[in-house]
């Protein structure tokens, strides 16, 4: 049978204001940080209260069969299996996740990751568009469908809570479960991004990542800057020359032809119209200082640099241990300067002892990738999204009114 529109816009509007909205802002509240940003995540607790949050609201929605299930194996975080009986002999696997990233710096004024905020038609908290909304649009969706009474396929929703630690947990999950989940003739990953929220979007694929560090060793231990100057060959010069064979440093092209594939003409054809819809919207948004820009204003050009075209993201230079300090110590002859390290919060130079100069910075790589390190963890590379297709469809206003927000003045 055919949906009839109006009366499902007028459902998710109404499910989203009266009971997603009030629930995703209780989520915001649960510091609920991926194991590699809280070893001692089982004795916090937070990870469970936000399975036993989403649980709970999936347990209120009168979707006709749904059956629940929080699987918890030895030494892992726990996952949310939900499974709604369809017609048919396909399925459909939805999925997300609803660890968060930790949270970091650059909050505005009044605000913070765990403090949720309404501004206009946008809420504002940590992991809300990252990816607390999954288990609320998937279910959502299903609902939708049964409230037509319209067929669908068997659904199978997996929520883990892993994602931004790697998801190192999930292959062990996907291999326990196998017999429930069955073969899935679609995956609908609930994890992406979306260009404006006018407009529904779909990403079409994810590139590859090539992430490595780099380390420069020149002398076995810290000595003076001034007595090594014009000497001792800088460390820093030879990273320069290593990665000067990998990417041209003027234009920020990656050199080596193995990182550089063939776009596919349909995939240009969408850039091209993605471009027309964004425009500068694509590099606006972003916070450059007085005099920055973006390295093109050719919005096709951006996305396919974006999405498709290999390119290093960041390097960061990260020394175990500083080259010379105020204090010194004393020689039979002369003074020597004792490496010592700076009070360098982002940096775990403090946590060590070696006096050996070592600067490390991150490799190419066939694709944008960050790599962030705080107080001595390190995170791992942040995928971006690939090129997008546009549905000729426009969401309904509900959506519109209170979407998860990731761009503004706060960290996404």
């Amino acid at each position: 049978m055919a949906l009839d529109s109006g009366k499902v816009r007028e459902f998710v509007e109404k499910t989203w204001d009266e009971s997603i909205v009030p629930t995703l802002t209780d989520y915001i509240t649960i510091p609920a940080k991926s194991p590699m940003f809280d070893a001692q995540w089982r004795e916090h607790g937070h990870i469970d209260r936000a399975v036993e949050l989403l649980r709970g609201w999936a347990g209120s929605r009168p979707i006709e069969g749904l059956r629940i299930e929080v699987v918890r194996l030895e030494g892992r975080t726990p996952l949310l299996f939900m499974e709604a009986p369809g017609t048919g002999v396909d399925t459909v696997l939805l999925y997300g996740h609803l660890d968060k990233q930790p949270e970091m710096v650059g909050w505005a004024e009044g605000t913070g990751p765990w403090t949720p905020l309404r501004r206009g038609d946008k809420l504002y908290g940590r992991g809300v568009g990252d990816d607390g909304y999954a288990t609320f649009a998937a279910l959502t969706a299903i609902q939708a469908l049964q409230e037509q009474r319209a067929r669908h396929s068997r659904c199978v929703v997996l929520i883990e809570a892993c994602e931004e630690s790697g998801s190192h947990d999930l292959p062990y999950y996907v291999d326990a479960l196998k017999a429930k989940l069955g073969t899935p003739s679609l995956v609908v990953c609930l994890d992406s991004g979306c260009g404006n929220y006018e407009q529904l979007w779909g990403t079409t694929s994810l590139r590859g990542v090539v992430g490595g560090v780099l380390t420069v060793e020149v002398l076995t231990e810290g000595v003076h800057s001034g007595a090594a100057s014009g000497i001792v060959p800088s460390s820093f010069r030879i990273v320069r020359q290593i990665l000067d064979r990998l990417e041209d440093a003027r234009t920020g092209e990656v050199l080596p032809r193995d990182f550089h594939v063939e776009i596919p003409r349909e995939r240009l054809a969408e850039a091209r119209e993605v471009a027309s819809v964004l425009g500068a919207e694509i590099y606006d948004r972003f916070p450059f200082l007085p005099g920055g820009k973006p390295v093109s204003t050719d919005a096709h050009e951006l996305i396919l640099n974006n999405t498709r075209s290999p390119a290093p993201r960041a390097f960061r230079c990260r020394p175990t241990a500083a080259t010379c300090c105020a204090r010194r110590r004393r020689s039979s002859s002369r003074s020597a300067c004792r490496p010592r390290v700076t009070p360098d919060a982002r940096c775990d130079a403090s946590r060590r002892s070696s006096r050996r100069i070592r600067r490390t910075a991150l490799a190419s790589r066939s694709r944008p990738t960050a790599r962030r390190e705080t107080a001595g963890t390190r995170r791992r590379p942040i995928q971006s999204c690939s090129s997008r297709s546009i549905a000729r469809r426009r969401p309904t206003s509900a959506s519109r009114r209170c979407s998860p927000a990731s761009a503004g003045p706060f960290p996404s």
